[in-house]
């Protein structure tokens, strides 16, 4: 059964890449696709793929869910991996509202981004820690991952937007920001490539270091350090000696991890600037030439206008009455319930501006591409890098 869960989850991986290039293919004919308009072949082949892809993930859900007798989402994996199918599967039902490929081109390839980024952590079926021993884990965790995942559709359609609008002719605070956001992607892409790599060759470094107590500690690599630990020692014969020591109180395993990312995501980066000869966000721009602004930013506003109520019963209601049993308080000011609050402001900030403000439009886009990076920054360096009472979620 374990073998069946993570080859259901390998085959709707594969499924979704086919789905990009066939979404691509969609986007090329000369009329714009309209809510009434009847999509052409490639469209339709490209969804039913989708589905597929979404089917097989479910598969994978539930066939995990049996063998580990919980809702799988109670690690970073398993968490992150049900964040990748709800954001195709809230794409999915988009599409059928207002029929728009190119929404698939753009969105798709997040979620195998976000996919890909869960296959990195550990994926092994654990037993629940006695603070995840609840149907509030279901029902919080769940609900959170639907709201994030339907929020992250709007920044797929704002990445549309900001693609068709911002001028890629001259350099411009847009045009430097949006090439900002289209390096974070491929840093991304950067850190799936590291740590497959390394996980594949076996790479493993052992250190004896000093933490911020005075206390000897043994730390473990699977990434050649770059970035050492406090006062550290290798122990591991004929493995990468580091550049440089960090203080005890910075997390020296985490940066170099953040380093070796940005630098491959900047080599990267380079390679498709040079193939390209221009930014990336003006060799997109002629994927975008058929669009329908006023539609695609009515899809980003409606995504956060159904995704922002999701997460807020999710992520601050149902997470509040979880802590009180769990915790016997409400609220705590622990990292992670922290950030959950600035993603709930920024979003009602959001809402706020696009009605009484009329922010419609560019300004609209980008405030849906910094509440994706939000939802990120809590996703990637809240559950690692910030110790408090959910760090059990990096494990």
């Amino acid at each position: 059964m374990v073998t069946l869960s993570a080859n259901l989850l390998y085959i709707a991986f594969f499924l979704y890449l086919i789905a990009v290039p066939l979404f691509g293919g969609a986007i090329r004919q000369k009329k714009n696709l309209k809510n009434n308009d009847k999509p052409n072949r490639a469209a339709n082949i490209a969804i039913v793929v989708s589905i597929l892809g979404f089917i097989s993930q479910l598969g994978y859900f539930i066939t995990r869910w049996i063998v580990a007798g919980h809702a799988p989402v109670s690690n970073l994996f398993e968490f992150t991996a049900f964040f990748g199918m709800c954001l195709v599967g809230a794409f999915i039902v988009i599409y059928f509202i207002y029929r728009t490929p190119a929404l698939g081109l753009f969105t798709m390839p997040i979620a195998l981004l976000i996919i890909a980024y869960a296959s990195m952590f550990p994926r092994d079926i654990s037993p629940l820690i006695p603070a995840l021993q609840s149907d509030w884990l279901h029902i919080h965790v769940t609900t959170v991952a639907l709201g994030q995942a339907i929020l992250a559709v709007s920044f797929g359609a704002a990445l549309i937007y900001l693609v068709k609008v911002v001028d890629q002719t001259k350099t411009t605070k847009s045009s430097t920001w949006l090439e900002v956001v289209m390096f974070g992607l491929i840093a991304t892409l950067g850190f799936i490539l590291v740590t497959s790599t390394f996980s594949v060759q076996g790479y493993q470094a052992d250190f004896n270091w000093i933490d911020k107590n005075g206390n000897e500690s043994k730390m473990e690599y699977r990434i050649p350090a770059l970035i050492g630990p406090n006062d550290g020692a290798l122990l591991t014969e004929g493995k990468f000696e580091p550049l440089v020591e960090v203080p005890a109180f910075v997390n020296a395993k985490k940066l170099n991890t953040v380093v070796w990312s940005l630098a491959v995501g900047l080599i990267l980066y380079g390679l498709f600037r040079l193939i390209l000869r221009k930014r990336i966000g003006a060799a997109l721009k002629p994927l975008t030439k058929n669009i329908n602004l006023d539609l695609i930013d009515e899809i980003s506003y409606r995504s956060v206008l159904i995704g922002f109520p999701v997460f807020t019963l999710g992520g601050l209601i149902f997470a509040m009455i979880w802590a009180q049993i769990a915790w016997t308080r409400f609220w705590g000011w622990d990292p992670k319930e922290v950030w959950a609050l600035i993603t709930f402001l920024f979003y009602a900030a959001f809402l706020h501006l696009r009605l009484s403000k009329g922010w419609h439009g560019e300004k609209s886009a980008w405030l849906a591409v910094i509440g994706f990076i939000i939802i990120m920054f809590n996703l990637v360096a809240v559950n690692l890098v910030i110790a408090g009472l959910h760090s059990y979620a990096g494990s």
